[in-house]
């Protein structure tokens, strides 16, 4: 059990920040924020489809056809801890390397758009104001950009794992006594 749960972990992990990593060096300029965001959260949906394959596949060979919920959650959730670990590894090492002005590109990009959009002065002036304060806190603070990261794809994962073990939890059936 232990095997699947890491080799599904890791592998829906580099799955989940694929997007990221590649879909920043290549197009990140051609993209809005919000086509970003959405390629981004598909590629982790992608990523924790493993999560069904690595319950199905302990409940199939390992457990004889059966898996309670909690079991199955748990194999879920280990999977997302491993996944999400490998994800937010991966992110700092290219946030600390190769994209180190992450945070200018999203402010210039997220006002520039709130300009195309014709908000007011005041609407732009106080989303930049935001804006350079949560970058402020992104860029000095280490931890703070490990707990953001995490918040992006934990979530994700916990639903999933939900999910995952609501469908495939299998229980057996009552033997009944022929009297």
């Amino acid at each position: 059990m232990k095997k699947i749960i890491w080799v599904c972990g890791v592998i829906a992990g580099i799955i989940s920040v694929s997007w990221g990593v590649i879909g920043e060096a290549v197009l990140s300029d051609r993209l809005s924020l919000n086509t970003k965001m959405i390629f981004g959260y598909t590629a982790m949906l992608l990523g924790f489809s493993l999560i069904f394959v690595a319950i199905k596949n302990y409940r199939d060979n390992y457990s004889s056809g059966q898996i309670t919920f909690g079991k199955a959650l748990r194999i879920g959730l280990l999977i997302t801890l491993i996944a999400s670990t490998v994800y937010v590894l991966i992110w700092m090492i290219d946030y600390s390397y190769f994209v180190p002005d992450y945070g200018d590109k999203y402010q210039a990009q997220a006002i520039a758009e709130l300009k195309a959009s014709g908000a007011s002065a005041a609407e732009i002036q106080a989303k930049a104001a935001e804006i350079t304060s949560s970058m402020a806190k992104y860029k000095s603070s280490a931890a703070f950009r490990v707990m953001f990261t995490y918040l992006e794809i934990l979530p994700v994962g916990i639903v999933i794992s939900l999910i995952a073990a609501l469908i495939l939890k299998h229980k057996p059936k009552p033997a009944t006594a022929n009297i």
